[in-house]
Parts: structure tokens; sequence; C-alpha cells
């Protein structure tokens, strides 16, 4: 089977490796992700008991105050943060995240990826072409 490459628009450069952890419902900043572990502790979320850490974010977004970044940045330095970002659309907090975490990052796709990306994918992100490339879908 060929690998399935979206594309979109380079934010951050860079290269990286990781599951894919995709939900349309974004995690909420404070109480969200447990600044120490990488774990999401936001009840309810699809998230709820993963670990960031490592991991390829496909979220639609930001959730709530432009505060939401500082959680992003507070995983980088903990060094529990995700291995690259995938957002739809940008706006000012997935922005300012992309930014502080200083992980590969791409949007403004021609496809839909939550319509081609699914939770435990292992995908590459390339923050250079803008390209995210599914390497091994789950089954």
């Amino acid at each position: 089977m060929k690998n399935i490459v979206l594309h979109g628009r380079g934010v951050i450069g860079g290269i990286a490796e990781g599951i894919a952890m995709v939900s349309r419902e974004t995690i909420q900043g404070w109480s969200g992700v447990d600044d120490r572990t990488g774990i999401v502790i936001e009840q309810g979320h699809p998230f709820e008991g993963m670990s960031i850490k490592d991991a390829v974010l496909v979220l639609s977004g930001g959730k709530g105050s432009n505060g939401w970044s500082c959680h992003f940045h507070a995983a980088r330095v903990g060094g529990i943060g995700p291995a690259a970002l995938i957002f739809p659309k940008m706006d000012s907090r997935t922005g300012v995240a992309a930014v502080v975490t200083g992980v590969p990052t791409v949007t403004d796709f021609e496809e839909d990826p939550f319509s081609l990306l699914n939770t435990g994918d292992l995908v590459r992100v390339d923050g250079d072409k803008g390209t995210v490339e599914i390497i091994n879908k789950k089954e």
C-alpha cells in the first residue's frame, strides 16, 4: 500500500515521526494536561488518560484563552511535549502553541486531516515541506 500524503502549509520547520492522537475536540488549557506527566486529565475528553509525550497531536484548534499555549510550553520544557502539531486552521492560540513548543507544525491542508488521520496512525510531519505522511495506518 502506498503511503498517504496530506499537503498543507508548514508553520514550524523540521521533521518528526510519532503516533497520531486525532480529535476534533481540542484539549482544555487549565487542567487539561498534567504539566508533570503529559497525561490528558480533562474529564470526558477522548484522550483522557493518554500521554501527549512524543505524540503527533491533531486538534481542531485551541480552547480558552491564549494561556492555552503555556501548557504546551511547560510540556516542552518538562520533556513531555508532543513530537509535532497538526491544525486544520491556525488561530492565535494554536500559533503561539506552535512557536513555544518548537516542534514541526503543519496547517491549512488541501484535504480534511480528520477524514484521513486516525488515532494510532504512525505519521511523519515535515514542517519544511508542509506535508504529513501516513507511514502506517492503524488497522
